[in-house]
Parts: structure tokens; C-alpha cells; sequence
């Protein structure tokens, strides 16, 4: 008897190790475009208990998730999530940045060498070409080639760069059309269930509705008043206050454009990944899979409305409503304990920085115009020419050619320019590239700078705006109205990340974990070979 009873604990011993060291069937990486850390919280008493509150009682809640780089938009994002490393690394140190050999700016996913497939757009000309490292669904296709990696997004580098130079299908928002694209880097024809969703010209129908907000306006009380003087206001309407006539609103601006900013591009998503989970078959066999997840609409509405508009907090509570979905659709398909999900965003934002000078806060806004005459004549009268060539991220480019042609050394000028960019009021710390090739400094913020600095792309002087401060044009249109990120400050950088699904404990996590930390926890769940440039350590906690 006590023979069987210790064979019957070895086996039942050996089939929990089993259980608990198994790959997921699926692993489901969600990015949400510009989601501050504290929604998850303010907009609680209104989520309903299947959605975001699910993930955070049932999951592993890590809430000091920061970004350990500047700057902080959604191409380097994206790619840091993904790859485990920071811009310095994986390359993509903005959405765009400035090519000193074509002398153009150049999109992070931009790829000129590639077809649209889909439509006859050029909205297809992209690939993830730039991105200097693997990701983690890469990795897992070159250890594991039967495994699917399907990555959906609106916007083109959100669908990209998650995917990875293997996707078996990286797709995106054509907004000339309104349907899903790809390029021939990826497909030489859409797949038939794109082509068939697409058919169904779902955003033809959605712009014929009226935007209201999901509750009774006059319970939305953890935002501010509707008719705020800090949003955009959509032409022809005359204030941002809903309810938004979309059919109006379209024939003005696009219908095409102005859907994106709506809560239904996050439902036009979410039926668009549930048609990959079901036609590609994700989850099926016991070789992991991955869907990728990046819904853009947050970011684009919040630039608009600003992080304490009613309109964020409706999109917020409707997408509350999407993931509830998705999460009940996974169960219902792939299986309960059979899927590994994270939720995390790329970066948040700063609050609308004339808000911010109305409420006496710290906060306002930097003016390019001014620092671009003011370095045109102070390098015209030291050197007798103007030797920047571009200002794009805080980021100077300078001429080289011309330093060259002038016998001028590129660190002198170089710190010249840095010189005269710290007299400036509203300027935290400025660098030149040679200090950040330096040894690692114990600042924190020319770490966060190092860290997002690639030689290739990035400029020869860059520099950081104090806390609450954009850069902004004085001619801009609306330049007083919505905001932006891409700073190295708190309301930028903490975002949520939790896990949840197969092998993930219940509990809340409170220090500090960085960004590149998912793709490295990602390796551990996945038994996978840690993927190039990867500089994140696993979250210890979840494996204990």
C-alpha cells in the first residue's frame, strides 16, 4: 500500500510539473496605444467584472511598469516590447526620423521597396525593414517554424513591428479604402477570410452612426466637463461635445480618417483579430501560436481629447466591452488554461499642457520656431552659416557636409549648439552624441537618453523639455487644444502590463519593472533561446 500510495504521489507530482512547465497553446500580446496606468483605475467603477477587472483579479497586476528610455512614441514602443531591448539597440528611435542621405524625414516602417497588397494605396509600402533586431515572435518562428504569428493593428508600425520580419501576417488600416491591407514583403495576396472581411465594408456601415456615449453623459464623472476649451474640435461641429454625428463629420474630413478616432475602430479590431483566431486556426495544436493585438484608437482620440475628456473615458469603457469579448471567445475556443495573455500600452501622456497652465501646474509649451531662428543666428554669426540641417524629436541634425567643406570639427560645433540649446528657459538637459556614446552615466536622464540614442538615426545634439512641457509650432493650428508624449517623465513612461491565463499566479507586483522585461518573460513562458539584442530580465515573480 505504501509502495502505490508513493508511486500514485510521484505521478501526480510529476503530471502538476508537467502542467505547470507547458508552453501555452497561444500567447496573446494586447498593446493599447497610449494607455495612461491610471484607467485601469479611475475608470473601474464603470468596467464591467469581465474585462479589465478580470485580468486584474484573475492575473499577475505589475503596476511600476515603466519605460527606461526617451523618447516614448508608438514605433519605438512597439518595437521595445517586443524585442526585449531598447531604441539604442532595435533602432527605431522615433516614428520618424530625419535620413541624412535622402534628406527626408523617414517613417519607422516605411519601405519603398515593397507593394501594397490590398488596395491600390500606397498605404501598404511597409515593412519592418529598420528594425535592427529579432523580436520574440520571430525567435519563436526560427525555433518553431510550424508556429503562427498573426499580428493586427489600425495603424501600420502597430501591426509591424510586434509581428516581426516572420509574421505569417502582419495586417494594418488602409485609410484610403477602410479595410485591412498588407505588403508583399508579408503576402503576394490577401489571405480569402481578409478578403472576405473586407467585403463586408464594416466602416462604411459604422460611419452612418452617431457617436453617444455608452452611459448617460452625467454619469461619466471621473472625466472633466463635455464642452472643454482643451479638445479638438471636429469640423463642422462647433465644440467637442458629443453626440458626434459621424455621417457629418466624414463628408467634411474623410470618413475613412475621422472612424479611427471613434470607439468602433476598437470593435472593428477586435472582430478582425477574432477572424484571424478562427481562420488561421491559432491555438489549435500544441505547437504555441501568437496573436499579436495593438489597438490604435486610444492614441489617436486621446491626442484629440486629452487624457480627461469624456471621450476617452466612453472609448476606455467600450473597450472594456472588446476585451471582455476577446477574453470569452479565447475560452471558448482555444480553452480556458490554454492561452497566455499580456496587456500593456506603448506609452501614456502628458495631460494637455494649456490645462496644465490653467491649473498653475507645471507645464506649457516649448516653441520650435523660436530655437530654430535663434541656433540659425548664433551659428551664422560664430561660424557665418547656418549648420542645422534638421529638428525633428529634439533631436539637431547638423550639416556635415558643410562642417567638412568649413574644416569645422562636428564635437565642436556640436557642443556649440548644445551650449546655446541649455540657455533657453523650459530645457531640462541637453546632450551631444559624443556624451552619450560616453560611459554609462548614474543620470538618470542622459541614461533614459543613452538608451534611446542610435547613431544611425538619431541627431548630433538632443535634449529634454522639463516636466509638462511639448514642443509645439506657433503657426500650428489647434496649438493650444490636445496633447502629445514622447517625454522621459512619469506620465509618459508608467503604463499598465498585466498577465494572465495559463501559469500566471493572482497577485500585484510593485516594483519596478521595465518594459523590455516582457519579450524576456516571454522567452521563459515559451522555453525559447533569449532573441538578439534582448537586454530585459524575466518577472521572477510569475514562475514561482
Amino acid at each position: 500500500m505504501k509502495n502505490i500510495l508513493f508511486a500514485l504521489s510521484l505521478i501526480v507530482t510529476f503530471i502538476a510539473f508537467s502542467q505547470q512547465k507547458s508552453a501555452p497553446k497561444l500567447v496573446i500580446g494586447i498593446v493599447v496605444d497610449q494607455m495612461c496606468y491610471d484607467y485601469l483605475y479611475r475608470f473601474q467603477p464603470k468596467f464591467s467584472s469581465k474585462g479589465f477587472i478580470k485580468l486584474m483579479q484573475e492575473g499577475t497586476n505589475c503596476r511600476n511598469t515603466q519605460y527606461t528610455y526617451v523618447p516614448t512614441f508608438t514605433g519605438p514602443g512597439h518595437a521595445s516590447i517586443y524585442t526585449g531591448t531598447t531604441p539604442s539597440n532595435h533602432g527605431i528611435v522615433g516614428n520618424d526620423w530625419y535620413n541624412r542621405s535622402t534628406k527626408k524625414m523617414m517613417n519607422c516602417v516605411a519601405d519603398e521597396t515593397v507593394q501594397t497588397i490590398g488596395s491600390v494605396s500606397k498605404e501598404g509600402k511597409c515593412s519592418p525593414s529598420h528594425l535592427k533586431t529579432t523580436t520574440i515572435t520571430d525567435q519563436l518562428k526560427m525555433t518553431y517554424p510550424s508556429a503562427k504569428v498573426v499580428s493586427v493593428s489600425i495603424k501600420d508600425r502597430g501591426a509591424i513591428l510586434p509581428g516581426g520580419h516572420l509574421s505569417d501576417g502582419s495586417y494594418w488600416y488602409d485609410y484610403a479604402s477602410g479595410q485591412f491591407i498588407t505588403s508583399s514583403y508579408f503576402k503576394n495576396k490577401l489571405p480569402n477570410w481578409v478578403e472576405d472581411f473586407n467585403a463586408k465594408k464594416s466602416v462604411d456601415a459604422y460611419m452612418e452612426k452617431t457617436w453617444e456615449t455608452l452611459l448617460p453623459i452625467e454619469k461619466y464623472t471621473e472625466s472633466g466637463p463635455d464642452d472643454s476649451p482643451y479638445e479638438v474640435i471636429y469640423a463642422p461641429k462647433t465644440t467637442a461635445t458629443f453626440p458626434y454625428n459621424l455621417k457629418e463629420i466624414g463628408n467634411k474630413t474623410g470618413k475613412y480618417t475621422v472612424f479611427t478616432s471613434t470607439p468602433y475602430a476598437n470593435t472593428y479590431l477586435t472582430d478582425f483579430a477574432l477572424n484571424a483566431l478562427k481562420s488561421e486556426k491559432l491555438g489549435s495544436d500544441n505547437q504555441t501560436d501568437f496573436l499579436c493585438i495593438s489597438y490604435s484608437t486610444p492614441d489617436i482620440a486621446g491626442h484629440a481629447f486629452g487624457p480627461y475628456s469624456v471621450e476617452i473615458e466612453d472609448i476606455y469603457l467600450r473597450l472594456d466591452i472588446e476585451i471582455e469579448r476577446l477574453l470569452s471567445t479565447l475560452d471558448a475556443t482555444v480553452g480556458k488554461d490554454q492561452y497566455t495573455l499580456f496587456l500593456t500600452a506603448d506609452h501614456a501622456v502628458v495631460p494637455v499642457p494649456q490645462y496644465l497652465i490653467d491649473k498653475k501646474l507645471p507645464g506649457g509649451y516649448f516653441y520650435m520656431d523660436e530655437l530654430n531662428q535663434r541656433l540659425a543666428a548664433k551659428l551664422t554669426e560664430k561660424y557665418g552659416d547656418n549648420l542645422v540641417e534638421e529638428n525633428e524629436n529634439l533631436n539637431i541634425y547638423l550639416n556635415k557636409k558643410k562642417l567638412v567643406s568649413m574644416k569645422l570639427e562636428l564635437a565642436e560645433v556640436s557642443k556649440f549648439v548644445a551650449n546655446e540649446i541649455a540657455e533657453f528657459d523650459h530645457v531640462k538637459a541637453v546632450y551631444t552624441a559624443d556624451e552619450l556614446l560616453d560611459a554609462p552615466s548614474t543620470n538618470e536622464w542622459k541614461t533614459m537618453l543613452e538608451k534611446g540614442y542610435n547613431n544611425k538615426e538619431s541627431g548630433d545634439v538632443l535634449f529634454i523639455l522639463e516636466p509638462g512641457y511639448l514642443p509645439k509650432s506657433k503657426e500650428s493650428s489647434n496649438s493650444h487644444k490636445g496633447t502629445s508624449h514622447g517625454s522621459a517623465f512619469n506620465y509618459d513612461t508608467h503604463v499598465p502590463l498585466i498577465w494572465y491565463g495559463k501559469n500566471i499566479p493572482k497577485q500585484e507586483i510593485n516594483r519596478k519593472i521595465a518594459i523590455t522585461d516582457i519579450s524576456a518573460t516571454l522567452t521563459n513562458i515559451l522555453f525559447l533561446q533569449r532573441s538578439g539584442a534582448m537586454t530585459g530580465e524575466p518577472i521572477l515573480e510569475l514562475f514561482h
